[in-house]
């Protein structure tokens, strides 16, 4: 087998271990920030381990801003997971792209073209359709915990790109430890069971440490389009997990909204990569 086709697979690998991580949460019996502090406090030990003697912290400001962006992230998902429906979690995150196309020109100085505000409104018009559904109170506040994910997600992205000598792992385990130091108090409050520590071990060191250094060696090897493809598992396979592993149905708007904001942001993925065929000369 080549690198290229393990590249793919481990892409693969990489979204369907990233997608378990909604199922593993549902069945974790303990308080939201606690589960999402042991998390990120293996998952930073973990890539200590795996990325020893090359990593390089320059803690300039984009750096921190993405590591604030990727805690964010992870302390509202796990959050959002347990509040609402598996399914609204993952998919309100993926609405990121929406931020970034309004954020874009004034941080990076990347203008927002006219087809990129088609795609946002579409964007926003399945994101509203998350809230259609009969939700309880928890599982409005969930899903607007839900909507700060993709916030969150979105300044992780604009950062990220901002920076120029600093590979992303670095960011990453700074924003692994920050949400650790952040659940902390919050692990003393009660004892979880034996089964509750086996999910949080497989979240910390495999769901979020193995599978970064998964993607790190296959994103390397990839190009966009391929990796933005595979990476749809994760939002269509977190659901279904979640459904199958703990009966967690999502709503009917939920599902419509989820097929309209993950098809708006693949189209939108793609198709840079198609205008050159479309435009090309005959």
């Amino acid at each position: 087998m080549n690198e290229k086709s393990k590249a793919i697979l481990l892409m693969a690998a990489t979204a369907l271990i990233w997608s378990s991580g909604g199922l593993a949460i549902k069945l974790v019996d303990w308080n939201p920030m606690a589960i999402t502090g042991v998390r990120s406090g293996l998952a930073a030990l973990t890539l200590g381990i795996l990325f020893r003697g090359r990593l390089k912290f320059g803690f300039s400001l984009v750096q921190l801003g993405a590591a604030v962006g990727y805690a964010g992230l992870l302390i509202t998902n796990v959050a959002a997971t347990k509040l609402t429906t598996s399914a609204n979690a993952i998919l309100l995150a993926y609405t990121a792209p929406v931020y970034v196309a309004l954020l874009a020109p004034w941080f990076l100085k990347e203008k927002t073209s006219r087809s990129d505000w088609f795609f946002i409104a579409i964007t926003v018009g399945g994101m509203v359709l998350f809230f259609l559904d009969k939700l309880s109170p928890s599982g409005l506040w969930g899903n607007i915990i839900a909507v700060v994910t993709g916030i969150s997600y979105a300044v992780f992205t604009l950062c990220m790109r901002a920076q120029k000598s600093f590979s992303p792992v670095e960011s990453v385990i700074m924003g692994h430890i920050l949400t650790a130091t952040c659940g902390l108090p919050f692990m003393f409050s009660s004892i979880p069971s034996a089964e509750s520590w086996v999910g949080l071990i497989y979240l910390g060191i495999f769901q979020q440490g193995i599978s970064l250094a998964l993607y790190t060696w296959a994103i390397k090897r990839l190009g966009a389009l391929e990796a933005i493809l595979i990476m749809t598992l994760e939002p269509i396979f977190n659901p279904i997990l979640v459904a199958v592993g703990y009966g967690e149905i999502p709503g009917r708007w939920a599902i419509i909204g989820g097929l309209v904001v993950i098809g708006s942001v693949t189209v939108r993925g793609v198709l840079p990569f198609l205008r050159p065929r479309i435009y090309r000369p005959r």
